[in-house]
């Protein structure tokens, strides 16, 4: 453990989130003290966190024994005992404006000058329930993957008037925890993430209703097509491999059935020519156009790899289940 640079952490909510921060920072090495007001969700939390990191263990995910990761975390009664000495404060409280208005104002009130104040908001800006604090400027949103201690990837979400500084030092810390975090530029509704998995989600509602497939449908396209590619890539560099002459090819030959389909949802975002180089821009810049052939190798070789992996799965449903 001497290459883990540790921190002090505080979780404000001890659900399932919650819980999933706490094994997050502990694995890294951090001391946590996590705070709900529910009596019996704090009582509950320490089992289900015993019970994540044993999971992990037994899975190879965890280098150390579950024990020592859970005396780490230290379950408060009151906010002001859990954020004494925080370095950051994830709060994990409901997704309610006026929650995290309240919460927000005491945790700059008694959270350390110096501690970043981070929401794991998955839809709400910070702009929204921080703009009258005096600390604003520490304000943010870190919207994790549901669960972190699986999912790395984290939207670092700033405000307007996030201190620069303060939205480096939050890049920095779920680094140091093996977290995978991405900036996001300007606040919107939903971040990145969610703007994403809503867009799927939108479109499967629609094909159910209309009648052009059913829900075991549309979830077998994504697990046995989409998905295994997203599962090590993202959707520009999947379209970027699909078609030979990569990303601005794709766009020539296929924007206009996208375009039609988008406007039968009355939705009008076609891909014009400079929003098309602009991307075309980016991913060559990540990959010139003569890697490609090897990149698709690559991309095939990885799906092999995934679909050894998915054979040899032996975990059942419901898990523990003996035949």
């Amino acid at each position: 453990m001497s290459d883990r640079v540790h921190g002090q952490a505080a979780i404000v909510g001890a659900g399932s989130i919650g819980v999933a921060f706490a094994v997050v920072f502990s694995r890294a090495g951090w001391q946590v003290r996590m705070q709900d007001p529910d009596a019996a969700r704090r009582m509950a939390s320490s089992q289900e966190l015993r019970e994540c990191l044993d999971d992990l263990r037994q899975n190879g995910l965890l280098d150390e024994e579950p024990g020592e990761v859970a005396a780490r975390v230290t379950v408060c009664e009151s906010l002001a005992d859990a954020l004494t000495g925080a370095d950051l404060v994830q709060e994990c409280a409901p997704e309610r404006e006026e929650v995290k208005r309240a919460l927000f104002a005491q945790m700059d009130a008694l959270a350390p000058a110096h501690a970043v104040l981070a929401s794991s908001s998955s839809f709400l800006p910070a702009s929204v329930y921080s703009s009258g604090l005096a600390g604003r400027a520490r304000c943010l949103v870190a919207h994790p993957g549901n669960p972190p201690y699986l999912i790395p990837v984290i939207e670092i979400v700033p405000t307007p008037y996030t201190d620069p500084q303060v939205i480096a030092r939050a890049l920095q810390i779920y680094r140091q925890v093996s977290l995978a975090p991405i900036q996001v530029r300007k606040e919107a509704e939903g971040f990145v993430f969610n703007r994403l998995q809503g867009a799927v989600l939108r479109e499967a509602y629609c094909l159910v209703r209309d009648g052009v497939a059913d829900v075991d449908d549309v979830d077998t396209v994504i697990r046995e097509g989409l998905g295994l590619r997203w599962s090590f890539m993202g959707p520009f560099e999947t379209v970027d491999l699909n078609t030979r002459g990569g990303i601005g090819a794709h766009a020539l030959k296929m924007g206009p059935s996208y375009e039609r389909m988008g406007a039968e949802r009355g939705q009008n975002d076609p891909w014009t020519p400079e929003l098309v180089a602009r991307v075309e821009a980016q991913r060559r810049a990540q990959l010139p156009l003569e890697q490609w052939s090897s990149r698709v190798r690559w991309r095939d070789l990885m799906l092999m790899s995934l679909r050894k992996l998915r054979q040899a799965a032996t975990v059942q449903w419901p898990p523990g289940v003996k035949d």
